[in-house]
């Protein structure tokens, strides 16, 4: 049974100029339930690289909350464009479920064409690969797709109708979205 204020720790990365060198700040919000933030954490990743499994594998791993985290849910795949996140590799690095969350769905054709303009086109390509089924769902009326690992879909089912209270997105991914975004706004001078 999944208690109703289950830890939820919602991932996302903040905004970059595309075709660039550098680093994107990702933003890890822990979540009780859908109702309540218990902690923030971050880590960088670079842009278009292949580091980010490994940096959020040692943000998750190296933070106090991780005890009482239940479950890692990221807005889709492709971090810093497209640096990819191993499902499975995160979740068997960190003991901890995965769901990956996108709007829309994803196209494995242009995805496998994009792919080509990297480095190390074939491992970008077995991660894509290893995300496993895509699952459409449709969440408050919105259609998403889906992709798991170490969670069963009528959980993960779950866990979505639990941390969803504004809109489609689960609270842990809809508020490290405007954290993220936030901080990293492209159109301010400091």
């Amino acid at each position: 049974m999944i208690k109703q204020e289950i830890r939820v720790l919602g991932i996302d990365d903040g905004k970059f100029k595309p075709h660039t060198k550098g680093e994107v700040i990702v933003v890890g919000v822990v979540f009780r339930g859908g109702v309540s933030i218990d902690g923030v954490m971050h880590t960088s990743i670079a842009i278009d690289g292949l580091d980010a499994t490994e940096k959020l594998t040692e943000m998750i791993n190296g933070s106090p909350h991780k005890h009482q985290l239940r479950l890692v849910m990221l807005n889709g795949v492709t971090l810093a464009g497209f640096n990819l996140v191993d499902l499975p590799r995160l979740h068997a690095n960190t003991d901890l479920p995965v769901i990956a969350l996108t709007h829309v769905k994803p196209d494995l054709d242009s995805i496998r064409d994009a792919l080509k303009h990297l480095p190390e086109t074939e491992e970008r390509w077995r991660i894509i690969q290893n995300a496993g089924e895509i699952h459409q769902i449709t969440n408050r009326g919105s259609k998403l797709y889906m992709g798991l690992a170490g969670i069963g879909l009528a959980e993960a089912l779950t866990v979505l109708d639990l941390t969803t209270v504004r809109g489609s997105l689960p609270e842990p991914l809809r508020v490290a979205h405007l954290i993220a975004s936030g901080i990293t706004d492209l159109d301010r001078d400091f």
